[in-house]
């Protein structure tokens, strides 16, 4: 096999199993924002139960840094392929058992008790998920195609998007009001039993990442890299952890929040919204891989940064369109903000941040750096936008909250390393050192470009 079919092999690979588990994550959220404020806190009014529904989409975010913490540690340790199986085949089942659920009519408190714990090993899968399936693509690309191919596994992004909205939209049509809320949610759950074996089976077929193979070889495999991320690359991890404020953020708008405001504020039919938000979906799918291409042409901070303005800006107008109630305008809102924002965003993270570690702490450094992110922004996101519109009866304090958010981003992304085209071995050959952590390199350029690298290589 040559080494392009190899690597399109893996990134396939990848993509695909990375699909089927954030469907698994995205399914949860599709719920949260239809139905589950009835079915497990129907003694809250509307506003309230719909608020209570979405902590608990929120709480699956408080587990994934434990989850990529934990998933880190054991992939720098043992490898990347063990965790990746390990993490899809989670998710899956308590994405299964999710579907089984009494509501709170036949058990009473229990069911929000059981319905809250799921969610949060959910998250603690999904905290593992990222981290793995970004680096096994990453670490088997060519140097000069490494943005190209990274941003493959994120296309399972959207493709999980339009899986579970799909899903939750064909369920929506097929039954009426009283069967969806009776039986028909638990169909999209269920599913996730059937596409677990498939993604497990995909996974196991997977050859083991090359950074691995050469660190287990010159005998580099750290025992705790946990314990050297953070004693040696505090000021690398805070970075990428702020510089995805507006991102997340803006992701569970679109995404999440979206719907509620459709549906609840506009009006909206609940078919006619789930349909937008995969027409905007099918968009991104299509945007990741020429991003992602163009950050190998002109530098993944380029890239990174420039979708992190776009959100920033286009937020009012986002508002705007969705507010005329033109469904026409509608996608195009969603379909522009998710294809051009996020899409240029997520295929410029995962080439950016594994640049940012050496192998040896590589899997714990994106992982906690991406998992923190999303606690810290993604979670609460949905939750703070609907409290804060419903305070002031208009959508301008949340477009405030992600200008800020926007600003915080761009601050961040600045001092980052831009390693596009430098060969993995090479990072990790370069000896990492506080003065470079802390920001001797202030253009964030790899040592034979523009300033010196910080390998982040593990003690």
């Amino acid at each position: 096999m040559t080494e392009v079919a190899d690597i399109r092999r893996v990134a396939l690979a990848s993509t695909i199993g990375t699909t089927l588990e954030w469907y698994d994550f995205f399914i949860f959220a599709s719920a949260a924002a239809l139905v589950f404020n009835n079915l497990f806190f129907p003694t809250f009014d509307p506003v309230a139960g719909t608020i209570a529904s979405l902590a608990s989409f929120a709480v699956g975010f408080v587990a994934r840094p434990v989850g990529g913490a934990v998933f880190g540690h054991f992939g720098d340790r043992i490898g990347r392929k063990a965790m990746l199986v390990l993490s899809l085949t989670m998710m899956g089942g308590v994405t299964f058992l999710m579907g089984l659920l009494p509501t709170y009519q036949s058990v009473g408190v229990a069911a929000p008790v059981l319905l809250t714990v799921l969610r949060f090993v959910q998250g603690f899968a999904v905290g593992g998920e990222w981290g793995g399936a970004t680096l096994m693509v990453i670490e088997h690309a060519p140097a000069k195609r490494r943005g190209f191919y990274g941003s493959w596994p994120q296309m399972g992004i959207p493709g999980a998007l339009i899986l579970s909205t799909g899903a939750m939209a064909a369920t929506t049509a097929l039954t009426n009001a009283e069967q969806f809320a009776a039986w028909g949610w638990r169909i999209p759950f269920l599913l996730s039993g059937i596409l677990v074996v498939v993604g497990i089976v995909i996974r196991r077929r997977l050859a083991e990442s090359p950074s691995v193979t050469r660190l287990r070889a010159e005998h580099r495999t750290p025992s705790v890299p946990i314990a050297t991320l953070l004693r040696r690359h505090k000021r690398s991890t805070f970075l990428l952890v702020a510089s995805q404020a507006v991102q997340c953020a803006g992701f569970y708008v679109v995404a999440v929040y979206s719907l509620v405001y459709l549906t609840q504020n506009l009006h909206m039919p609940r078919a006619d919204a789930l349909r937008a938000l995969m027409i905007a979906a099918a968009c991104t799918l299509v945007a990741h891989p020429a991003f992602g291409a163009l950050s190998d042409r002109i530098g993944r901070k380029k890239v990174f940064m420039g979708g992190m303005i776009f959100l920033g800006a286009f937020i009012y107008p986002y508002f705007l369109l969705l507010g005329s109630g033109h469904y026409a305008l509608v996608v195009l809102a969603m379909s522009v903000a998710m294809a051009i924002g996020e899409g240029s965003v997520q295929a410029a993270q995962p080439s950016l941040f594994a640049e940012q570690y050496g192998s040896g702490v590589r899997y714990s450094g994106v992982s906690l750096a991406y998992q923190l992110a999303t606690v810290t922004w993604s979670g609460p996101t949905p939750m703070i936008a609907a409290m804060l519109i419903a305070w002031a009866g208009g959508y301008w304090p949340l477009v405030a909250y992600i200008i800020v958010l926007a600003v915080v981003s761009v601050l961040a992304i600045i001092p980052l390393r831009e390693a596009a085209g430098i060969e993995l071995a090479r990072l990790d050959a370069e000896p990492a050192s506080p003065a470079s952590d802390a920001g001797e390199a202030r253009d964030g350029a790899p040592s034979g470009a523009r300033g010196t690298a910080t390998g982040d290589q593990a003690a």
